[in-house]
């Protein structure tokens, strides 16, 4: 017998709720939209309506695929981020609101620099941090930087998505090594790289360890690889007065603070996520960094 979108939606739930996902409400109406191509709206007025056996099918196999780890993002295809709808694939990570701190942090700097103020994302995955800034901040310029071309990929989708075209561009560049010549003359680069320690990866919660890309969460022994190489090379593409910006791990903030002051960062402070962890560390760089290429 046919089922109506709603019990569609209400068997997805229970089910979902069964297997203990927290959020089994949001993600059963995620994954019964998605199968049937429509939009929230469109479900909520269709409810009542008998669904199709194809997407019957399409939802069955969703929620075989959920209750095996893969996280609904990657099902869906797109996911919400401060305010924006962005394409996601297994080859990105999975925007978090913890990272908002991040894009929020960067989007006051932006606006402070005033007109023609210049961001650069780097390691910027789906582009989620720069897009949230360069729409929220109309006059400003921003380039998302990645070394994965999957990933660049999926940036170049979203600046076309948010129609940002004007404003945002994309280039392939390696965090760990000198900035490219090209990219110069910042005032803010935010940066969310890889910082969970390499030992740690394997005890991750499944739908991270089996589904999200390694090279955006692998950060190196201590995790702190990437904090390394950005303070210590990255500097040169900051504009005097410029301000770097980390997304940080529980428990990381001092010690990239000191990193960052250890290669001229000053003005260092912190900033806290929801749950009070201190999630982004900000340095502003004063004077012209002395042999930042030999970090």
């Amino acid at each position: 017998m046919a089922a109506t979108y709603n019990n569609l939606y209400l068997d997805v739930r229970r089910r979902l709720r069964a297997a203990g996902v927290e959020s089994a409400q949001l993600e059963a109406r995620e994954l019964v939209c998605a199968a049937a191509g429509k939009t929230r709206e469109q479900f909520y007025r269709d409810a009542p309506l008998y669904a199709s056996a194809q997407t019957e099918a399409k939802v069955a196999d969703f929620l075989r695929r959920r209750l095996a780890g893969e996280p609904v993002a990657y099902l869906v295809g797109e996911w919400e981020f401060y305010g924006l709808t962005l394409d996601l694939s297994p080859e990105v990570l999975i925007p978090r609101i913890d990272t908002e701190v991040l894009a929020e942090q960067a989007i006051l700097l932006a606006r402070a620099a005033g007109k023609g103020a210049r961001v650069l994302d780097l390691c910027a995955g789906s582009g989620c941090v720069g897009l949230a800034v360069a729409a929220n901040v109309p006059g400003c310029r921003v380039i998302l930087a990645e070394i994965s071309e999957g990933a660049l990929r999926i940036c170049r989708q979203n600046i076309r998505r948010c129609g940002l075209n004007v404003q945002v561009s994309c280039v392939q560049a390696d965090a760990l090594q000198p900035p490219p010549a090209a990219l110069w003359d910042f005032d803010v680069i935010a940066c969310n790289p890889p910082y969970i320690p390499t030992g740690d990866l394997a005890g991750l919660d499944r739908s991270v360890r089996d589904f999200e890309p390694h090279l955006a969460l692998d950060g190196g022994r201590d995790g702190l690889d990437f904090y390394r190489a950005v303070a210590g090379r990255w500097s040169t593409a900051l504009r005097l007065g410029g301000a770097l910006l980390f997304e940080v791990g529980a428990g990381q903030a001092g010690d990239v603070a000191k990193l960052m002051e250890q290669h001229g960062f000053t003005q260092l402070q912190t900033h806290l996520d929801t749950a009070n962890i201190q999630r982004v560390v900000e340095g502003t760089i004063a004077e012209p960094p002395a042999e930042a290429e030999s970090a």
